[in-house]
């Protein structure tokens, strides 16, 4: 199943996509994508739903029909710092021997198609194409074997960040990580059971139309299943906590010489199987 939260900001109402690109309203069905729905038992309920009985809703999606966060009510947004060799080799960093965690404020998540807003005083906004997972099933110290049974599926995450907060202001990388609108997520959460293999995904991001980032999830150093270990180790996951993967190389940090956000460009970015974003970056204000 792939689904996904329509409408105004604030107001998302509950959907499915159908297997003509139509959204389908699920809210006499469940009040949103949102905790115990993204459990086993909710997602086999929405799983065993006939599309077609469903009402249809007016618009295409991610044209003249908005589409928000795919996870409503998100508890934690967790990060995974230089999770791809090369894109640490081209930060200069060291390859990392457990993963690097850090967070996303959850005032951060904006729709797959919702404005990236430059934050004032940035000199240094970045954009970064990441692999999302959502977790399902509740658990803590989750062994690496049953992993992936927390899982819900995947989605589409753009994990903007802004390189000075993050790097030259006497704190952690949070402080770059979690400004308002720094999280797109979507447009749809892509349910396990419809992705073969979550470890040979291509994904790609473009700023005005120019290839930035081109990579796979074949070349992440720590995989889903240790991710998703990894972290209940240090925190109970909760359905609806997303976890974000890490980026492959080609962000503005890493160009020579480096290139930033500032305002009037165009980000779009995908990951195969999963959906594509387009987001306009608004200048600081």
């Amino acid at each position: 199943m792939k689904l996904l939260r329509y409408g105004a900001p604030g107001a998302e109402k509950p959907g499915l996509l159908d297997k003509n690109g139509r959204v389908r309203d699920l809210s006499d069905v469940v009040p949103d994508i949102a905790g115990s729905v993204l459990e086993p038992e909710g997602l086999a309920r929405l799983a065993a739903l006939d599309p077609e009985g469903l009402p249809l809703v007016d618009g295409t999606p991610q044209q003249d029909l908005r589409l928000g966060a795919c996870v409503g009510g998100i508890g934690k947004f967790v990060c995974i710092g230089l999770n791809y060799a090369d894109h640490a080799e081209e930060a200069g960093m060291p390859i990392p021997e457990e993963p690097i965690i850090f967070n996303k404020w959850t005032s951060a998540v904006v729709g797959p198609n919702d404005a990236i807003q430059v934050p004032r005083g940035s000199v240094k906004t970045d954009w970064e194409v990441e692999l999302g997972v959502v977790i399902g099933k509740p658990g803590a110290y989750i062994s690496e074997a049953d992993a992936m049974d927390h899982v819900a599926g995947f989605c589409v995450i753009n994990d903007v960040s802004e390189r000075d907060f993050q790097l030259n202001r006497a704190g952690t990388w949070d402080k770059g990580k979690g400004c308002d609108t720094f999280g797109p997520t979507g447009p749809w959460l892509v349910t396990r059971d419809e992705i073969a293999d979550v470890n040979q995904l291509d994904m790609w991001l473009d700023v005005d139309g120019e290839r930035m980032q081109s990579g796979s999830t074949a070349t992440l150093i720590f995989k889903v299943p240790h991710l998703v270990a990894y972290c209940s180790r240090f925190m109970s996951l909760q359905a609806g906590d997303i976890i974000s993967t890490g980026t492959p190389p080609g962000v503005g940090m890493g160009q020579s010489p480096e290139r930033y956000l500032h305002g009037g460009e165009v980000v779009t970015l995908g990951i195969a199987g999963l959906g594509e974003q387009r987001s306009q970056v608004l200048p600081a204000r």
